[in-house]
């Protein structure tokens, strides 16, 4: 199991290459590369320089010792709305082939979830079946796992959280079980179990070994997705840690907790990562300890 965290944040602040150097003087085995600015048809990863760009970032990992493990997709994968739902398609498959470049074997893609689900859950599934489905010749090509994540939709008129494409272990188990591949896999987002009131742990077992393949790692209220670092909010990561051990998960814990260093200046933003890299290891030090 290697310790990784995402880029989003830092990437913002210190741009890519410099942010790769802060994660590994932190004290992180991996990355997990964030894709997000692709959604609006920003940045360098959608000109033709993306490929160069991936091939410099890989260089950079090897000269200070640290790997890419992960990779996110950007997202929304749909609004209901053209030319954005053709567009962001495109990005996606790009964000694939250059994590593959990188190095990276799992990247997360969100399940489509731009209708209200209450209404739609059968549509909605059928939907994302059909999606991760046309994903997998890419994953072949590319060498490289799509992970679907469990989401959460927000009640407008009520406003509060309920459930969404993923979010319940029968409906996140059920699409997997329906695409059918072993290119497509799960990452369970912790925090996001809890929103909808599933606890982490509970839904850890539920999945299995076989298909919760990766993790976001964040502490959640149970209100707000805080995306946070572990022990400020108020999941159990005891019993997270249990539920890991018993069910011998064996993919990376990555944190997904940039909401921290953001509360920070720009300045003391490489020694929080340090703090994060710390409590990330003493969760994995429970899971070890509870195999």
């Amino acid at each position: 199991m290697r310790l990784v965290t995402q880029t989003s944040c830092l990437a913002q602040n210190f741009g890519d290459e410099e942010t790769i150097r802060i994660l590994a003087k932190a004290g992180f085995d991996a990355v997990d590369w964030s894709f997000f600015p692709m959604v609006r048809g920003e940045g360098i990863w959608c000109t033709d320089e993306w490929r160069s760009h991936a091939l410099k970032l890989k260089e950079v990992a090897v000269e200070c010792g640290i790997g890419f493990s992960q990779a996110h997709a950007p997202f929304p994968s749909s609004r209901g709305e053209e030319p954005f739902d053709t567009d962001i398609i495109g990005w996606i498959k790009r964000s694939m082939a250059a994590a593959a470049v990188m190095g990276v074997k799992n990247i997360v893609v969100h399940p489509k979830h731009h209708i209200p689900y209450a209404e739609n859950k059968a549509a909605l599934f059928e939907e994302n079946v059909r999606f991760y489905r046309s994903l997998i010749p890419c994953c072949e090509e590319y060498g490289i796992r799509v992970c679907a994540e469990n989401m959460w939709q927000r009640d407008k008129r009520r406003n509060y959280i309920v459930d969404s494409s993923c979010s319940t272990p029968e409906d996140f188990c059920g699409l997997l079980d329906a695409v059918g591949s072993p290119w497509v896999v799960g990452c369970l987002d912790l925090g996001h179990t809890a929103l909808v009131g599933i606890e982490p742990q509970d839904f850890i077992r539920a999945m299995g070994k076989n298909r919760l393949q990766a993790l976001h790692v964040q502490d959640v209220n149970y209100v707000q997705d805080c995306h946070t670092l572990p022990f400020l909010e108020k999941l159990d990561w005891g019993e997270v840690a249990k539920a890991l051990a018993e069910i011998g998960y064996e993919g990376d814990f990555t944190l997904e907790a940039d909401h921290l260093p953001l509360s920070f200046p720009k300045e003391l933003q490489p020694d929080v990562m340090v703090l994060m890299a710390k409590t990330g290891r003493y969760i994995m030090g429970l899971i070890e300890k509870f195999r």
